[in-house]
C-alpha cells in the first residue's frame, strides 16, 4: 500500500515542480499529497481497513481532483492508469465518505468496575418457580457462557443487587404496603434470625454466583419494622426524617452486619457492598402503599454509617458501605426538591469541613457516590450538562461515580412514558443512549439497571405474564435486556475507558462520538488486553463507519442487537476496520489476535 502512494507521489512530484520541473500546480500540492501518504500509512498500520488499494488510490484522486480542477485533465488519467495498473481492476467508488472513529489509547479514563440489576420484587416469588424456569432467567441475566454458534447465552451482569428485607411481608395487610412489594425479614420479633427467610431472593443470589458473577450488593429500602418510628417499612404519616427509632441506630447497624455474616455463613454468599439507604431525598418522602422505603437527612445518614462501620469492625465484616443512593444527580451538586437537610451530598459527606457529616475517613466507607439518574435523562442537552457537572465535582473529591439504578419514568416521553412493557428496540435505544451519558460524560464506574424482571412497565429487564401473581408464569427476554449485555457481556470488571476522535475527510468532528439521534460510540479496554467498542445507532438509516485496529488487534469481531428476529447479541462477522451499524441496532465490536 506504501508503494502505492509513493509511486502516485513521485509522479505527481514530477508534474508540480520538484526537482526542477516546471509546475503547472500550486506549490503547497506536493505537501499535500505527503500529507495524504502518511496518513493513508498511520491508518494502515493502525489497522484503519481501507476496502482496498484501488479503492483508496481513487479516494485521493478524488480529493486532489476537488483541489484542483486542472488536475482532471492532466495528471487524473496518469495516476488513474498507474493505480490500475498497480491494482487491478477498481471497485466503483461511492461518494458517501465513513466517518473514522478512532480509540485515543493514550487517553484512558475511569476504570469500569460492574454492570448490574436488582432482585427487588421478583426473585422472592421467581426463585420459588421450577429450576428449569430459575436457570434460564438466570442465564439470561448471569451467564458469560456462549452456545454452539457462538451466539452469548446471557448478557454476564457483573453486580447482583439483593434486597435485604424490612419485615412488611410478615405483616400482612396491616404493613399498609401492596402485597407484591413486601418483604421478609431475617429477624425476628425476639431478636432471633430465621435464615430460611427471603428464600427465593436467595436461590438467585446462588444462581449467581454459579454462573461467575463477581460482585454482590445489598441494600434496604427501610430499616427493620422493629425499629422503625411508626412500626412500618414506609413512611406513611410521617416526615421527611429517617424512619427509625432514636434508640435504634447501633440494633439497625447489628442487624446489618449480622445479616452480612449470615448469608456468607448459611449459604456461602460474600455481600461485597451494603447500602444502607435508598433514596433519602426523595421529595415524597416514601407515604403511601407503593412500597418500602424511608427519607432521611444527612446527619441521620452520617449517623447510621458510622453505627454500621463500628458494628462491621467488631464482627470483621469487610463489607463495603455504599452511599448515599441519591434519588435525583442534582441532590448530590445541591439542593432539589428536598430542602438543604439532604441536597448538596458530595460536600456533605466528603468534605472534610463538613464536621458533623464528613464520612471520607470512616472505615468500611466507599470513596463514591451512588446515585439515581432517574429525572435526568431528558432533554439531551441538560442530560449532558448535569452529568459533565458531577464529573467536575467528584474529580475535585476523588470520588467515582456509581449509577446504580434507572427505569422509565414518566417524564420519559420519547418513548411513551414508563406504562405497559415494550420488547422491541424503541426502549433499548433510549436506555442505550442514557448508558453512554453516565459512562462518557458521568464518568460511571458501575452502571446498573432496577429490576431484573417486571410486569407491564418499563422497569424490568425480563417481561413476566402470570395470571396468579407471579406463583406461575413465563418469562420473556426483551432487546433492552440484550441491548444492556452489549455493554455488560463484554466490558468487564476492571476495564478502562478510553476516549474516541472522529473525523471524516481528514477533518475532526467535534462531539462525533456522541449524536444523541445518530450514531454514539464508546470503546473500553479490559484487564486481558481485548478491546470493546459500543456503537449505537440511533436512526433510522444505516451509518457506514471505519474502527481502526488498536495495535497488536488482528480484527474486530462483531455482536449486534437489534429488532431483527434473532438479533439479540447475534455474531454478525468480523471486521478488519470498516463496519455498517445498520438501523436502530447496538453493535459491539470485540478486538482478537491480541
Amino acid at each position: 500500500m506504501l508503494q502505492l502512494f509513493t509511486e502516485i507521489y513521485h509522479l505527481f512530484s514530477l508534474r508540480s515542480g520538484i526537482n526542477g520541473a516546471k509546475s503547472n500546480f500550486p506549490p503547497l500540492f506536493p505537501f499535500r499529497m505527503k500529507a495524504i501518504i502518511y496518513f493513508c500509512n498511520k491508518g494502515i498500520a493502525s489497522g484503519a481497513g481501507l476496502p482496498n488499494e484501488a479503492t483508496a488510490g481513487i479516494n485521493i484522486l478524488l480529493y486532489l481532483s476537488n483541489e484542483h480542477p486542472a488536475m482532471k485533465k492532466s495528471v487524473i488519467p496518469e495516476l488513474l492508469l498507474l493505480t490500475i495498473t498497480l491494482c487491478g481492476p477498481v471497485p466503483a467508488v461511492t461518494a458517501q465518505a465513513r466517518r473514522v472513529y478512532t480509540i485515543n489509547q493514550s487517553e484512558p479514563r475511569q476504570k469500569i468496575l460492574h454492570f448490574g440489576a436488582s432482585d427487588a420484587w421478583s426473585m422472592n416469588r421467581l426463585g420459588l418457580w421450577p429450576e428449569a424456569q430459575q436457570r434460564q432467567i438466570a442465564d439470561w441475566l448471569f451467564s458469560t457462557e456462549n452456545d454452539a454458534s457462538g451466539q452469548p447465552r446471557g448478557i454476564g451482569l457483573s453486580l447482583w443487587r439483593f434486597n435485604l428485607g424490612a419485615g412488611s411481608a410478615e405483616q400482612g395487610e396491616s404493613a399498609q404496603i401492596k402485597q407484591n412489594t413486601r418483604t421478609d425479614c431475617f429477624l425476628r420479633p425476639d431478636g432471633t434470625y430465621d435464615w430460611t427467610k427471603q428464600a427465593g431472593q436467595r436461590s438467585f443470589l446462588r444462581l449467581a454466583r454459579e454462573r461467575g458473577v463477581p460482585y454482590l450488593l445489598a441494600f434496604l429500602n427501610s430499616m427493620p419494622v422493629y425499629y422503625t418510628i411508626n412500626g412500618l417499612a414506609t413512611n406513611t404519616g410521617r416526615g421527611g426524617t429517617i424512619n427509625l427509632r432514636p434508640d435504634c441506630y447501633d440494633r439497625a447497624a447489628g442487624f446489618m452486619a449480622r445479616c452480612m455474616k449470615g448469608l456468607e455463613e448459611h449459604d456461602g454468599i460474600r455481600i461485597d457492598y451494603l447500602s444502607p439507604v435508598n433514596e433519602p431525598d426523595g421529595n415524597w418522602n416514601w407515604q403511601g402503599p407503593k412500597q418500602e422505603g424511608s427519607p432521611a437527612t444527612n446527619r441521620e445518614i452520617a449517623t447510621l454509617v458510622r453505627a454500621i462501620s463500628k458494628a462491621f469492625r467488631k464482627e470483621k465484616v469487610n463489607t463495603a458501605i455504599a452511599i448515599p443512593e441519591s434519588s435525583d444527580l442534582r441532590n448530590l451538586l445541591g439542593v432539589h426538591q428536598s430542602g438543604w437537610q439532604r441536597g448538596n451530598e458530595v460536600s456533605t459527606f466528603f468534605d472534610k469541613d463538613s464536621t458533623a457529616t464528613c464520612l471520607r475517613s470512616v472505615s468500611n466507607v466507599l470513596p463514591a457516590v451512588l446515585a439515581h439518574s432517574y429525572w435526568t435523562n431528558t432533554p439531551v442537552d441538560s442530560m449532558r450538562a448535569i452529568r459533565q457537572r458531577l464529573r467536575r465535582l467528584l474529580d475535585r473529591y476523588g470520588l467515582a461515580y456509581w449509577q446504580s439504578e434507572i427505569c422509565i419514568m414518566s417524564n420519559d416521553e420519547e418513548i411513551g412514558r414508563g406504562s405497559h412493557f415494550d420488547t422491541s428496540m424503541m426502549t433499548a435505544l433510549y436506555v442505550a443512549r442514557i448508558m453512554h451519558y453516565d459512562l462518557v460524560y458521568g464518568g460511571a464506574e458501575s452502571w446498573s439497571w432496577w429490576r431484573a424482571a417486571g410486569s407491564d412497565y418499563k422497569d424490568g429487564l425480563i417481561r413476566i405474564l402470570s395470571a396468579d401473581n407471579w406463583k406461575t408464569g413465563k418469562a420473556i427476554d426483551s432487546k433492552l435486556m440484550w441491548t444492556m449485555g452489549n455493554y455488560s457481556r463484554f466490558i468487564r470488571p476492571g476495564a478502562r475507558r478510553y476516549t474516541m476522535t472522529v473525523s471524516e475527510d481528514w477533518h475532526t468532528i467535534a462531539d462525533g462520538e456522541t449524536q444523541p439521534t445518530g450514531v454514539m460510540a464508546s470503546a473500553y479496554r479490559n484487564a486481558d488486553g481485548t478491546w470493546v467498542v459500543v456503537g449505537i445507532n440511533y436512526g433510522e438509516g444505516s451509518a457506514d463507519i471505519s474502527l481502526p485496529l488498536p495495535a497488536g488487534a488482528a480484527k474486530w469481531r462483531l455482536y449486534r442487537t437489534s429488532d431483527v428476529t434473532g438479533e439479540n447479541l447475534k455474531p454478525v462477522g468480523e471486521s478488519s476496520g470498516t463496519a455498517t451499524l445498520e438501523p436502530r441496532s447496538v453493535t459491539t465490536f470485540v478486538s482478537s489476535g491480541q
